[in-house]
C-alpha cells in the first residue's frame, strides 16, 4: 500500500514537472504568436500567419483533454468549433474569409485564455507537486550533511524557515522535509488533478454558448432530415412510376389481349401468357429492390450487423466484415449507418480502384463505431454535394459524425460515429 502511494506521488511529481514546463514554453510560447499574429492582421501578414498558430493552440488544447483522460480521468468536453471552408481535397481553405471565421468563433478566443491560465494558475499549481517532493529531498539531505558545505559557504543557510547553523538545525530541517514529503505522498495526485480540473473550467463550453450551438446544430440537422425525407420521397415515387407501375400497366393489356384472343390465336395468347408473366417477375424484383433501398428486411429481422454482411457479399470486391455488437440499437440508428455504409462502399467500388475493403463495427463509451478500409489510390474528401457529403448529412440528424482519412496513394479511412444505446 505504501509502496503505490509512492510510485504514485512520485509519477504525480514527474508529471507536474512535465505540465509546468509545458505551460512556461508551449503555452506561453503559442499565447506570445497568436498575439502577435492577430496584432498583425490590419498589417495584411495576420492573415495568413494568424490560422496555422490557432491550429496549433486548437492541437495543443487537444493533447491536454488527451493528458486529463489518460492522467487524472478528468474528461474535458471536445470543442465545438464552427465549420470551416473546405477545398477540394477536405482540407480547411486558407485566404482571409478562414481567418475572420476562426477569429470569430468564441471556441478559439476560449483557447486563448486558456493558454494565459496555463502558463500562470496552471503551472503553478503543477509545479507545486514537483516542488515539495525537492524540498523535502533537500530537508533530508541536510540532516544528512549537506549543511556542512553549506554553512562553510554562507555561515548561514535558510531552509525554508528554519536558519540551519549546525547538525540541530538540520536535523530540524529534515523534520520539516519529512513534512514535505508526506505532503507529497497526500497531495501530488490531487494537485495534478487539480491542474487538469483548472484546464476544464477554461475549455469546456460554457452552458449557454454550448446550448446555443446545440439548437444551431439541431436546426441544421432537423432541416437536413427533412429535405433528406422528401428527396427519398421523390425518389421512390419516380422509381414507382417508372419501374414497377409501367409494368404492372403493360401487364394489364397484354392480359386483356389475352382475353380477345385465347379463342381465336391461342398462340399469340401463350406469348402474351408468357411476356405477362416475365413482366410480373420483373415488377416483383423492382418492388423488393425499392423496399430493400427503403429498409432492408435482413436490417428489421437480423440487425445491423449481418445487413452489412449481406451487403458485403453483393460487392464485386472481397469485403471483410468485423461486427462486435452486444445488442441492437434504435431502428432509426441502424437504418442511418445501414445506408451511409453503403455509400461508402459504393464510393469505394466506383472510385478508389481497390481491390480489398475492411468494415468493422463495434459498440464503445456510448458509440456505435463503423470503420470502412479500402487500400485503393485515395484522394476521398467530403465535398459540398458529394456521395461523402450526404452520409455526413445522415449521421448528423442523430448527432454522429463522419471522418475521412485518404492520403493520396491511399489507404482510405472512414470513421463514423452514433452515440446511441444498444438493447
Amino acid at each position: 500500500m505504501h509502496g503505490v502511494r509512492v510510485k504514485d506521488a512520485l509519477v504525480a511529481g514527474a508529471r507536474g514537472l512535465g505540465l509546468a514546463l509545458t505551460g512556461w514554453t508551449a503555452s506561453l510560447g503559442l499565447l506570445l504568436l497568436a498575439v502577435l499574429s492577430i496584432a498583425f492582421v490590419p498589417l495584411g501578414v495576420g492573415l495568413l500567419t494568424t490560422p496555422p498558430v490557432l491550429f496549433l493552440v486548437r492541437s495543443h488544447a487537444e493533447r491536454r483533454r488527451a493528458l486529463a483522460a489518460r492522467w487524472s480521468d478528468v474528461r474535458i468536453p471536445a470543442a465545438r468549433y464552427r465549420p470551416l471552408p473546405r477545398s477540394a481535397d477536405g482540407r480547411p481553405a486558407a485566404g482571409p474569409r478562414l481567418t475572420w471565421l476562426m477569429l470569430g468563433d468564441p471556441a478559439t478566443w476560449r483557447d486563448l485564455r486558456w493558454l494565459f491560465v496555463d502558463e500562470v494558475a496552471g503551472a503553478a499549481v503543477a509545479v507545486l507537486a514537483p516542488g515539495m517532493l525537492a524540498e523535502g529531498v533537500l530537508g533530508l539531505l541536510l540532516a544528512a550533511g549537506l549543511w556542512r558545505p553549506l554553512v562553510a559557504a554562507e555561515g548561514r543557510y535558510w531552509y525554508q524557515f528554519v536558519p540551519v547553523t549546525g547538525q540541530a538545525t538540520a536535523l530540524a530541517a529534515g523534520a520539516v522535509g519529512c513534512g514535505w514529503l508526506a505532503a507529497a505522498l497526500r497531495w501530488n495526485p490531487a494537485l495534478v488533478r487539480a491542474h487538469f480540473r483548472l484546464t476544464r473550467s477554461q475549455l469546456a463550453p460554457a452552458y449557454a454558448a454550448e446550448l446555443t450551438r446545440r439548437v444551431e446544430k439541431l436546426t441544421e440537422t432537423r432541416r437536413d432530415a427533412v429535405d433528406t425525407s422528401a428527396a427519398e420521397l421523390r425518389r421512390i415515387e419516380r422509381d414507382l412510376h417508372d419501374g414497377a407501375q409501367a409494368r404492372l400497366v403493360v401487364m394489364g393489356m397484354d392480359l386483356s389481349t389475352v382475353e380477345s384472343l385465347i379463342d381465336t390465336d391461342p398462340e399469340q395468347a401463350r406469348r402474351l401468357i408468357a411476356q405477362a408473366r416475365k413482366n410480373s417477375a420483373e415488377a416483383l424484383g423492382e418492388l423488393r429492390d425499392l423496399v430493400r433501398g427503403i429498409h432492408p428486411p435482413v436490417l428489421a429481422e437480423r440487425g445491423l450487423g449481418d445487413a452489412v454482411r449481406a451487403l458485403a457479399l453483393r460487392l464485386p470486391i472481397p469485403t471483410e466484415v468485423s461486427v462486435d455488437l452486444a445488442g441492437r440499437a434504435d431502428a432509426p440508428v441502424e437504418s442511418a449507418a445501414y445506408f451511409a455504409v453503403s455509400e461508402v462502399l459504393t464510393n469505394a467500388v466506383k472510385h478508389s480502384g481497390a481491390d480489398r475493403v475492411w468494415v468493422d463495427l463495434h459498440h464503445a463509451d456510448g458509440m456505435l463505431r463503423i470503420a470502412v478500409t479500402d487500400n485503393g489510390r485515395g484522394g476521398a474528401a467530403i465535398a459540398p454535394g458529394s456521395g461523402l457529403a450526404g452520409v455526413e448529412r445522415r449521421l448528423g440528424t442523430f448527432d454522429g459524425v463522419l471522418a475521412v482519412s485518404s492520403p493520396a496513394g491511399g489507404p482510405t479511412m472512414a470513421t463514423m460515429e452514433i452515440p446511441c444505446a444498444l438493447s
